[in-house]
């Protein structure tokens, strides 16, 4: 072995093989010109960050640099479901990374969210803890910077542009954090569904906006709402230059693999396709 392959193999980040991905028809219909082949490129990495080694996913149109992406996923972390948004934000001409949030205690744990069920003990048993590792205080917060930084070292990255960031359910506050902790390369942030955006205590996420450079949107189910209607009315005070709207779909609205509740689906397909669109020209405007 060269001391050249020895000093790839000793990396921060190893990959596998690249694979080319074939958008469908249906996603190659939104992309943008600067993938206008309707292909991208799915990668395996891993990400070292102060607390660990964490596995992700890197995707991004098959050339050229683009700007960059950080999508937090739900609880139920990185998955095909999550990769299939990246996929979809790559055809449009973004270079996506997917952690896995839970690194600290297991590799990306579920691959399929639509067969748990909130309701069984055992399964809520499984997720808290998960939940409980990235948002230990400071987590967030150096692993932000250990994404960014990733980003920024791809060639397939337009260091010129600004950065990205989207969360879904407790991805949402962790858009919030990731915004205030790397102000600077940070330009449009969206949470969808989030969690725990606005609480009583000291160390609230929308309490960060004094920090915050970027254009925010925040997309609040109907069900989080009538829980806490005043939420919406202090993300406002937070976020004055924010766009902030009720969708009608319930919490998990966006996410195809979320699972049923009182055997109805979660997933809202026309609200998920409308906040797509609101996701697209936020990046379109601010990156």
């Amino acid at each position: 072995m060269t001391e050249d392959q020895k000093n790839q193999q000793s990396g921060d980040i190893a990959r596998r093989d690249f694979v080319a991905l074939s958008v469908g028809a249906g996603l190659a219909a939104t992309a943008g010109s600067a993938a206008a082949a309707g292909e991208v490129v799915e990668t395996d990495v891993e990400i070292k960050t102060p607390d660990g080694t964490c596995d992700a996913a890197f995707i991004h149109p098959k050339s050229g640099s683009h700007p960059g992406v950080l999508l937090w996923p739900d609880a139920f972390g990185l998955r095909p479901s999550m990769r299939d948004m990246a996929k979809r934000l790559a055809a449009s001409g973004y270079s996506v990374l997917v952690p896995n949030p839970f690194y600290r205690v297991t590799k990306a744990p579920f691959t399929d969210a639509s067969k748990f069920n909130f309701q069984n003990p055992d399964d809520r048993a499984k997720i808290m803890p998960l939940m409980a590792s990235v948002g230990a205080a400071g987590a967030a917060e150096k692993d932000a910077i250990a994404y960014i930084a990733f980003l920024d070292a791809q060639k397939q990255v337009n260091k010129s542009k600004k950065i990205g960031t989207q969360g879904y359910c407790m991805g949402g506050p962790l858009v919030v954090r990731t915004s205030a902790t790397v102000p600077d390369r940070i330009g449009a942030g969206a949470s969808f569904h989030g969690g725990g955006l606005v609480t009583d205590k000291p160390d609230s996420p929308h309490l960060l906006a004094p920090k915050i450079k970027a254009q925010m949107y925040f997309g609040i189910a109907s069900d989080d709402d009538a829980k806490q209607p005043d939420a919406k009315d202090k993300l406002k005070q937070a976020f004055p230059s924010a766009e902030i709207e009720v969708y009608a779909g319930l919490h998990g609205w966006c996410v195809p693999d979320m699972p049923m509740r009182d055997g109805k689906p979660l997933y809202n397909k026309p609200d998920a396709e409308r906040a797509w669109s609101k996701l697209l020209d936020l990046y379109k405007s601010a990156l």
